[in-house]
């Protein structure tokens, strides 16, 4: 069974996603930052990282640049409301630090369950 680490600043979005998840056979860590993401990562066995860029703390640029130092092969699903910025700008800049797949908010369950089929399938 992969395991997905999601990582958003709001509960209701980490819980739809955890309960998406694990209906579709998943183990779901859960992080509300990306210290804490980090962190969750160090722990071990992550598969895949589902991550929100507008967070607290340390937000989902940096974070994706420290999961790819400590491992440069890790798979990253970034997704962005917004902030100062729109949206595609964040999102733009995720794709250029890492992450394979990028999603705008409010984004469908059924196409980020695909991507996260997709690149838990190619290795």
């Amino acid at each position: 069974m992969a395991k997905i680490l999601v990582v958003d600043d709001e509960e209701p979005i980490r819980g739809l996603l955890r309960h998406a998840l694990i209906a579709n056979g998943y183990e779901v860590v859960e992080a509300s930052n990306g210290t804490e993401a980090i962190h969750r990562f160090r722990e071990g066995a992550i598969d895949l990282v589902i991550t929100d860029i507008i967070m607290p703390d340390k937000e989902g640029l940096e974070s994706i640049m420290d999961l790819k130092e400590i491992d440069h092969d890790v798979k990253i699903i970034a997704m962005s409301g917004g902030g100062r910025l729109e949206p595609h700008s964040y999102l733009q800049m995720a794709s250029k630090f890492g992450a394979q797949r990028v999603f705008q908010k409010p984004l469908s369950i059924s196409t980020l369950l695909s991507a996260v089929e997709e690149l838990l399938d190619s290795d």
